[in-house]
């Protein structure tokens, strides 16, 4: 009996590494070429505000769009209307005051990255880079550099997070007097003009 099973066993390595080599193979395989999509339900853009000196405060943006064209082309449309603080009156507030949606509704980030640069990550490796972000928000266009963190996910998800929070002058991106009608109407004895951003991005290829 041991004998007639000999041969059989003798060959299942054999058969488990054929039967592993085609995933593998494939997650190991580049990040494939073209267009990319942001998968909106898994990504988010955050900010903090801080009132009376001490009190922070975290807010959100419910709807996200945004793409990575084959050139490296990535552009990010934010939803001002979508803002959600967690309390319905501060949200109507912040649409009005702040943001004046009905003039500038949306925010726009684009940069530039080198598709190269990421195309060899391997599923769960990470890389950091500082990639130049333009802002486009109320009527004001700013450049800052951010300091970024891209991960390869399962297959060939990738995620682009920023590294450290990117820190916006309120005034220099044109929310200055919407910030001090926010403080005038909240009686608040201050409100900060440095307002931390945060980012957490997921792409997957266009279909």
């Amino acid at each position: 009996m041991i004998r007639t099973l000999a041969p059989a066993l003798l060959l299942l390595p054999a058969l488990a590494l054929n039967a592993c080599t085609p995933s593998e193979d494939k997650a190991e395989a580049p990040l494939p070429a073209g267009a990319w999509q942001l998968a909106a339900d898994q990504s988010n853009v955050a900010f903090v505000s801080v009132k009376g000196g001490n009190v922070g405060e975290a807010h959100s943006f419910k709807s996200l769009e945004g793409s990575v064209q084959p050139d490296g082309t990535v552009g990010v449309d934010i939803d001002l209307v979508s803002v959600d603080t967690g309390v319905d009156v501060r949200n109507e507030r912040m649409r009005e005051m702040l943001f004046e949606v009905a003039s500038f509704p949306q925010a726009k980030l684009t940069a530039k990255i080198d598709p190269a640069t990421i195309s060899g990550l391997k599923p769960g490796e990470r890389k950091a880079m500082t990639v130049p972000v333009t802002l486009d928000l109320h009527g004001t266009t700013n450049s800052i550099d951010a300091r970024l963190m891209v991960t390869r996910l399962a297959g060939d998800t990738v995620l682009v997070e920023t590294a450290a929070p990117l820190i916006l002058d309120a005034a220099a991106v044109g929310l200055g007097e919407g910030v001090e009608k926010l403080r005038a109407i909240a009686n608040l004895p201050a409100i900060s003009s440095a307002v931390p951003v945060t980012a957490s991005l997921v792409f997957k290829p266009k279909v």
